[in-house]
């Protein structure tokens, strides 16, 4: 069977703030706490629909956050705006570091799967237009159950459509609700601490590794 490292997506290969250069031009200096508020609500949404029950997919829960933060902000965006800042979401950037680590990661022969609360067909694209989608042998999405991390069944769907067990299965991902989550299903998981001021929650359920960069990702796991 052997290992298999499942990648989170969003904040982890893919920069989610890569948005702020297209809200530079609509609202100047007010486009990093814009993108923040965005970010943090876009997951809340996610959140809370998964405790509901009430499913829409990541997308959906992208586009109500965009429109709070408007109402919250005073920000008045028209449709078109909406438009090309949602399609800002179907091209944001990897981080500079994300390559690297891959590449390293392929060389050992190690299988890759990319894991998100994204659609397949969102995340495929994402990954293609930053040229790193040929590294994963796959796409699982929370779509194909209809909720979201950290659900237990998010975790346990990977590793049934993965034929794994947990205990040779690593998530790596940046959010430490994502850690906490598949840790708490026996997987085995990597933080990636992207900012030095990041805190991961005092739960009982640690990182077994720590990272600050992909490109470390590969001798952590030795």
């Amino acid at each position: 069977m052997g290992q298999l490292l499942a990648f989170d997506v969003y904040g982890t290969l893919i920069d989610t703030q890569g948005v702020i250069t297209a809200l530079q031009t609509r609202i100047g200096d007010r486009a990093a706490a814009f993108s923040a508020l965005w970010r943090d609500k876009q997951l809340e949404y996610s959140f809370r629909r998964g405790l509901m029950g009430r499913y829409r997919n990541f997308g959906v829960c992208t586009a109500q956050a965009l429109d709070y933060c408007c109402e919250l902000l005073q920000v008045d965006f028209d449709e078109q705006d909406k438009q090309a800042l949602m399609a800002c979401y179907a091209t944001l950037p990897a981080f500079a570091d994300a390559e690297t680590g891959l590449q390293r990661l392929q060389a050992q022969g190690v299988r890759m799967v990319a894991f998100s609360n994204g659609t397949a067909d969102a995340v495929a694209g994402l990954l293609a237009h930053a040229g790193i989608e040929h590294y994963f042998e796959d796409v699982v999405s929370v779509d194909e159950i209809g909720t979201f991390k950290p659900n237990p069944k998010v975790y346990q769907h990977l590793l049934t459509r993965c034929d794994q067990q947990a205990s040779a299965t690593w998530l790596i991902s940046s959010n430490p609700f994502d850690v906490i989550g598949a840790r708490a299903e026996g997987l085995r998981t990597v933080w990636v601490r992207r900012t030095p001021t990041a805190v991961f929650d005092a739960w009982e359920y640690a990182p077994e590794r720590i990272v600050t960069e992909l490109s470390a990702l590969a001798d952590a796991l030795d």
